[in-house]
């Protein structure tokens, strides 16, 4: 089984997002408090995408995180596994069941690199996810607004809060860098 990693904000970064100490909600003005914690959640994000970069598997990175707290962080590890299914957004929701002893994970938030596939849209459905916070869209699978939106669809008993493009730049540039490894490889 694959060793996942646990990021905590720094105290330096927690007082700037608002958060205090880890597992405390952010208080004040929620939403400028809420914009730093996405950022802050999704760079962990993104550094998990770097890690699946490093391993030649697509660089997408996932984060989950409840009261302020991250309790699982993952990459994609499709290559590595020969696993269709072993996309960042569902290691990270098999991690955060584990550690939860729980497959409901209401009260998270999941941070991911890029707009979640319809598996994985569907799975934070069923994993009751209160939140899904996404850095770039993808126009060709995207599950969470760009061609279908599994997360908000009202046919289906759960329904997610879904915010979108933070980190859109940074999310996207590390795709593209990738992709152009890949073709001058070729």
């Amino acid at each position: 089984m694959e060793d996942f990693c646990i990021y905590f904000l720094s105290a330096r970064e927690q007082e700037a997002a608002g958060a205090g100490q880890a597992g405390v909600r952010p208080t004040g003005d929620e939403k400028v408090h809420g914009e730093h914690m996405h950022v802050s959640f999704m760079r962990l994000a993104l550094q998990e995408a770097e890690e699946a970069f490093a391993r030649g598997e697509v660089p997408i990175g996932a984060v989950i995180v409840r009261e302020g707290e991250v309790i699982a962080c993952a990459h994609n590890l499709r290559e590595t596994r020969q696993d269709p299914t072993a996309h960042a957004e569902i290691l990270a929701l098999r991690e955060a069941a584990s550690r939860t002893r729980s497959w409901r994970l209401t009260g998270t938030t999941m941070y991911v690199t890029l707009e979640p596939c319809p598996m994985c849209a569907g799975a934070l459905v069923l994993a009751r996810v209160g939140r899904l916070v996404y850095g770039a869209p993808d126009p060709k699978a995207g599950a969470a607004g760009s061609l279908m939106n599994i997360p908000r669809d009202e046919r289906l008993n759960h329904r997610l809060e879904v915010t979108g493009g933070v980190l859109r730049e940074e999310c996207g540039d590390i795709l593209q860098r990738f992709f152009r490894s890949l073709r001058e490889v070729d």
